[in-house]
């Protein structure tokens, strides 16, 4: 039995119970999170020093650790923390010394603080709802030509400066850490990318100054990252062979919706970063059947729609499984519907089209390969997980959400629920699940991410999936 501790990036369920529930594909993995009263949310921070306890108290042969929930707090107090360097700093060198008596396999993930192109402050600071955007075009013109004009306050962009530094000193203090050898794997994870901007900048210099350390990548995406970390600490040395596959070949080198890479090179990192090696079709031993789009993704909660899938789906004749990345958010109708017209789902390993690119391959990819490698497979946690991930991305995320999402009140009423159920008979009737019951709830009151509970057999699985910041 392998023993993981994991320290999320707050207390979204989906940081909570999708790695578990990817976990639970392999009967030999015990995988442990600390009491999610102790995590962060979207307005208050982790209780870091009862998080530092909890890891000091727990024995492991691995620990997946946001090292921005120990810093900061989490992940959106990152960016919103006045705490100088040497505040921050404190607290990892406390977690510093826990590890090294503990002698743990340690695989670390931290962020490099994103640039949202919005005047929305939910996840920023208060200053973001006026000047979220021009702070997005300022970074961007600083970074591409070195033009520091802006109309933006000089105390506002004074702070966003001095927190951005501070950040970016810390990120570099782990790379110090990472040479000493603390880490098995470090990631440096870019969030709501474009081709220019500081956050870009700061991903350069860090790539420089780990050069020479294999176990230190910088990878476009966010949230999918501990699942990533979390399949490579069950795979390790199995050396997995997967073949990406793509619906739209002549379009691999395209760029997604916020993201800086095309996406062959978002394919091909995300397979290196899962512990797993890119093959061609004939050696793999899987394949990752890619829906990408043809010229520009889609993203439906925007109302920008694009071609869907179109013709005749001829799935491979050995072990695949799907990332949908058509849309930044949500499935190809089109594509769900002849993936359900064959007769069978055998040699099936898994779906996501979990909002960016990122995210979708990265869950898909852990899932996939947890479940292909696994010793002892759970069949019973396979088809929940799958479910679940159907009636998210495709059910709720390119169906019922947009039906919903007028009207605020339905968020406390039955009405996803009702648009849901046909949904649910069709899918639990496709994966020969019976005897169960599902529930939905909005965990942060917002119609972005859904919380998905099945119960089967008297057992509660949770599951939500939480898509990209609105």
């Amino acid at each position: 039995m392998k023993k993981i501790l994991l320290i999320p990036i707050d207390d979204r369920p989906i940081c909570n119970q999708l790695p578990k529930q990817i976990a639970e594909l392999e009967k030999g993995i015990l995988l442990h999170l600390p009491d999610k009263k102790f995590l962060g949310d979207l307005t208050k921070n982790a209780d870091i020093e009862e998080i530092l306890t909890w890891i000091n108290n727990n024995t492991a042969d691995v620990i997946i650790l946001s090292l921005d929930t120990i810093a900061y707090g989490g992940l959106i107090p990152s960016r919103r923390s006045n705490d100088t360097y040497e505040e921050v700093k404190s607290k990892i060198d406390k977690l510093i010394e826990i590890l090294k008596k503990k002698k743990i396999k340690v695989y670390a993930f931290s962020s490099i603080m994103r640039i949202s192109n919005n005047n929305i402050n939910e996840e920023e600071k208060e200053y973001w709802s006026e000047y979220g955007e021009k702070i997005f075009k300022y970074s961007y013109e600083l970074h591409k030509t070195g033009n520091t004009n802006t109309d933006i306050p000089q105390n506002i962009i004074n702070d966003y400066l001095e927190t951005r530094k501070r950040n970016f000193e810390i990120n570099k203090y782990y790379i110090e850490l990472a040479k000493q050898g603390l880490f098995e794997t470090l990631v440096f994870s870019k969030d709501d990318c474009s081709d220019y901007g500081l956050n870009i900048k700061e991903a350069n210099e860090l790539k420089e100054l780990s050069s020479g350390c294999q176990n230190v990548f910088i990878k476009t995406g966010a949230d999918e990252i501990p699942l990533t970390l979390l399949s490579r600490a069950i795979n390790k040395h199995k050396n997995l062979k997967i073949a990406p596959k793509y619906i739209n070949p002549e379009s691999i080198n395209k760029i997604s919706k916020y993201e800086d890479i095309s996406v062959s090179d978002s394919v091909n990192s995300q397979i290196e970063l899962a512990g797993a090696m890119v093959s061609d079709e004939k050696n793999a031993d899987l394949i990752l059947l890619v829906n990408n789009f043809k010229d520009e993704q889609g993203e439906l909660v925007m109302n920008v729609e694009v071609p869907l899938f179109s013709g005749q789906l001829q799935l491979p004749d050995k072990p695949y499984f799907i990332a949908d990345i058509v849309n930044a958010n949500g499935s190809d109708n089109n594509f769900v519907k002849a993936l359900f017209e064959n007769e069978s789902l055998k040699e099936f390993y898994g779906y996501s089209a979990w909002n960016t690119t990122g995210n979708t391959l990265g869950s898909a990819i852990a899932s996939a390969l947890t479940y292909y490698g696994a010793k002892h497979p759970d069949r019973k946690a396979f088809q929940i997980l799958q479910i679940t991930r159907f009636l998210d991305d495709w059910a709720y995320q390119a169906n019922v959400r947009g039906k919903i999402r007028d009207n605020i009140e339905n968020l406390k009423n039955n009405r996803i629920n009702e648009e849901m159920k046909n949904f649910e008979d069709f899918l639990l009737k496709k994966f020969n699940l019976k005897n169960v019951h599902i529930e939905y709830s909005f965990p942060w009151n917002r119609f972005f991410e859904t919380e998905i509970t099945i119960h089967h057999k008297y057992i509660k699985i949770p599951f939500v999936d939480i898509l990209f910041y609105e």
